[in-house]
């Protein structure tokens, strides 16, 4: 059974993640970020091979935060020094990780008990099973860092009750330092 997500908690769930990408998957603070809420609710389907899912849990809810993007090229160049998959797929699990990190931070001022998941590298196939968790909420967003490194990201929130709460985006982010301990 899918309980219902507020409007509220749907545009607080959209900021938390613009918030947190903003602020993680930049190499420098000097590149610039643009993040793009796709329209509709459909999952629509992305060209990236590669996704990342890092979920982030309550008794309440279960959210997981997939990245869509390749292991190659620009990217691998951007987010990496080694220029080999293996090599982008660990930097990358690093910095997802980082992201969902400072997510999951602002999640739990509003839900006790949140917990997070290492990163899991998939397969694009993959993601069909998203419909399967009966998910509440889903939304899309397409991330460009510099005008030349591309990814998009997938947000599937299944609630496990109602879920209703708000975040104010005029709040200072937190500011913390590398590196996380789970």
């Amino acid at each position: 059974m899918a309980y219902p997500v507020s409007e509220n908690a749907r545009h607080a769930v959209n900021h938390i993640f613009t918030r947190a990408a903003s602020a993680n998957l930049v190499m420098s603070p000097a590149d610039s970020i643009e993040i793009q809420q796709l329209p509709g609710s459909d999952l629509i389907e992305t060209p990236e091979e590669n996704i990342f899912v890092l979920t982030i849990s309550s008794y309440r809810f279960r959210l997981l935060t997939v990245f869509h993007l390749e292991a190659a090229g620009r990217n691998a160049s951007y987010f990496c020094r080694d220029d080999s998959a293996q090599g982008f797929l660990e930097a990358f699990s690093e910095i997802g990780n980082l992201c969902c990190g400072a997510m999951n931070r602002e999640l739990g001022k509003h839900f006790l008990h949140t917990g997070m998941s290492t990163p899991n590298i998939l397969q694009r196939g993959c993601l069909t099973y998203l419909d399967e968790l009966k998910p509440s909420y889903v939304t899309q967003f397409g991330i460009r860092i510099n005008d030349t490194v591309g990814m998009h990201a997938t947000l599937c929130l299944c609630a496990y009750a109602p879920i209703d709460f708000r975040v104010d985006p005029q709040a200072a982010a937190e500011e913390t330092g590398a590196l996380e301990f789970f």
